[in-house]
């Protein structure tokens, strides 16, 4: 009885890591393509010290003396602008790690008051997460689940942005739907770069594509 029990939660976890890996796009699912080549940073633009890794991931090496976050021309950030979009990434970062993912930017001169930013930061553990904490909306919204994995670990956004709609899948579990109206986000335009964040600290990014939506 005790193995039959034990092959039961089994196979309950594994259905239940099944399902929430379903609420990710698949690596083959149609409509994606990649924003980095592997290769360089074509089709993005920075001053900051932004690298491509030999294993094809970007991460950001801060340089000696910088700091902060008011530093907006050394955010990474895509040269094309986007309207209606599903975008899936990883990232990793390390103990005390603090990035952001920021979209429909209008100003590449200010990202923040431009656009909005789904937080990244190391909030591993936290039990009742915030809009400033991994996963929130910073100055908007929380997630409705602390789902960051611990510093050193890779996690997984797929943020899908259409109209005024943000839904946020974080390691496969939907952790925000709301409308940017009702986060204090009128003021954005339906259309925005796509930038990350440098806090002068490190940051991972891999597996970064976008799906266009109509």
């Amino acid at each position: 009885m005790k193995t039959l029990h034990l092959l039961l939660l089994s196979s309950f976890a594994l259905l239940h890591s099944s399902l929430a890996d379903d609420l990710h796009p698949a690596a083959d699912a149609a409509g994606f393509v990649n924003l980095f080549n592997g290769k360089d940073l074509a089709g993005w633009k920075t001053t900051g010290n932004w690298l491509v890794e030999p294993d094809g991931s970007i991460s950001l090496h801060p340089r000696e003396g910088e700091k902060g976050w008011q530093r907006y021309d050394a955010y990474l950030s895509t040269e094309k602008q986007y309207a209606d979009f599903t975008l899936d990434l990883e990232f990793k970062i390390n103990a005390k790690g603090n990035s952001g993912v920021f979209m429909r930017v209008g100003d590449l001169k200010d990202h923040v008051k431009s656009g909005f930013e789904v937080q990244i930061l190391d909030t591993y553990g936290l039990a009742k997460p915030g809009h400033h904490d991994c996963g929130g909306i910073v100055s908007g919204i929380g997630p409705s689940k602390n789902m960051v994995k611990p510093a050193g670990e890779w996690n997984r956004y797929t943020i899908t942005v259409k109209g005024r709609n943000v839904k946020v899948i974080f390691n496969g579990e939907q952790v925000i739907d709301a409308s940017l109206d009702d986060i204090h986000f009128k003021h954005l335009a339906n259309a925005g770069h796509i930038a990350f964040q440098d806090e002068a600290l490190r940051v991972w990014y891999r597996n970064v594509r976008i799906k266009e939506l109509k």
